[in-house]
């Protein structure tokens, strides 16, 4: 039987599926790990079949993908590990130079919006590798940070900077929930191997509908490769911070996302959230 190729950012967000995937879950299944930009280009690229990627990749590029139901990488309200990090407050940037990660796409549109429609600012963007240990080059006025480089920013703030989790900024702006990443398969996949879809799907559901149960193993095992952080700093973040479970409120959050995206011709259009054909346990 052919393996699926599936992708896995292997950030502490996914932390649930991590551990599955190193306590059996990843058998039959070709796994690919990296950021999320480098996932979401794999996807596209057809090079995986199935993967967890930045929500705004499915917009757009929805006549290609198809929805895993029931799993995403959601909030609440504060987020933690999506940072922007300013040398000035958040309301006085105007045309400043704002540094943005490498790593990601979602959270790129998501600081586009909240600072245009929030706060009236039109920076200059760009792209390029930052660090959480020197975060904002001395040619930029803030930056952007993802994934546990922005956590561990979270919580080791330097006095002489302004953070702001723009979790909360969207939560503060809509008063919606946030989908930052979705699983998805590209259709030809889902359509030709319908029975390896749904082995990735039951192995991926699984995981995170058991993750509380293993939990506790789960950052006590991490701990030692991130010793940075404390088991109260994840056990807080792993849950009540970061949610697996893509109800409609979530979906709500999501298609409001898109259409502001769309708004600011960051998408070009509005796609339908189609998902995928499984049997959902």
């Amino acid at each position: 039987m052919t393996c699926p190729r599936v992708g896995h950012i292997n950030f502490l967000n996914v932390l649930p599926l991590t551990w599955g995937y190193a306590h059996g879950a990843a058998e039959g299944l070709q796994l690919t790990r990296g950021v999320p930009a480098e996932l979401n280009s794999d996807i596209v690229n057809h090079r995986l079949d199935v993967s967890n990627v930045s929500s705004i990749i499915y917009a757009r590029h929805s006549e290609e993908l198809v929805v895993l139901p029931d799993v995403c990488v959601s909030t609440d309200g504060d987020v933690e590990s999506i940072l922007l990090v300013s040398r000035k407050p958040i309301e006085s940037l105007k045309d400043d130079k704002i540094i943005l990660t490498a790593k990601s796409a979602t959270s790129h549109c998501l600081l586009k919006i909240i600072l245009r429609l929030a706060y009236g600012a039109i920076p200059n963007y760009y792209i390029r590798h930052i660090t959480p240990e020197d975060p904002i080059p001395e040619d930029a006025t803030a930056s952007l940070l993802i994934g546990d480089d922005a956590l561990w920013l979270y919580h080791h703030p330097r006095e002489d900077f302004y953070y702001y989790d723009l979790g909360l900024e969207w939560k503060k702006m809509t008063g919606k929930k946030m989908v930052y990443a979705l699983w998805v398969a590209s259709r030809r996949f889902a359509e030709t191997r319908p029975e390896l879809l749904q082995l990735v799907y039951d192995r991926i559901h699984h995981a995170f509908l058991t993750a509380g149960e293993h939990k506790d193993a789960a950052i006590r095992e991490i701990l030692p490769k991130k010793p940075v952080f404390t088991y109260e700093q994840l056990d807080e973040y792993l849950g009540p911070i970061i949610r697996w479970n893509l109800t409609e409120e979530y979906i709500d959050g999501l298609k409001t996302f898109y259409s502001l995206a769309h708004k600011m011709n960051l998408i070009d259009h509005v796609p339908e959230i189609e998902f995928a054909k499984v049997r959902r346990s």
